[in-house]
């Protein structure tokens, strides 16, 4: 089972009017939209980094976070640690030839995140 980002994070009553303005079409006659907290996720720090491992994949056309995450986690859904450790938020920041680092294995690319 997947471990979720989301697993901690408060649910909260939007009533905001400049996202009102934005979602009208989602308001309709509510007063307000409920939906997750935004998180932060702390990059880790270099002591933490130095202890990590990591698998060292270049970036080649046809690739994609959620095939890596797949390969080197089992889980496709893992996608974004990849995407966050490298600090490119999405495939489209990523240039063939590029080293990405992956940190492995899961459980500790999690508990440096604390999840």
């Amino acid at each position: 089972m997947a471990i979720s980002r989301y697993k901690e994070l408060n649910i909260i009553a939007n009533d905001d009017s400049d996202y009102k303005k934005v979602f009208k079409s989602r308001y309709n006659k509510r007063s307000a939209i409920r939906h997750f907290e935004t998180q932060t996720l702390e990059y880790p720090s270099i002591s933490e980094i130095k202890n990590m491992n990591f698998a060292n994949h270049v970036w080649k056309f046809g690739d994609r976070y959620y095939k890596l995450a797949h390969k080197y986690y089992g889980d496709s859904r893992y996608w974004w640690v990849i995407a966050w450790f490298n600090k490119k938020p999405t495939d489209q920041h990523l240039k063939t030839g590029d080293l990405v680092k992956v940190p492995v294995p899961l459980r500790d690319a999690l508990g440096v995140y604390g999840l």
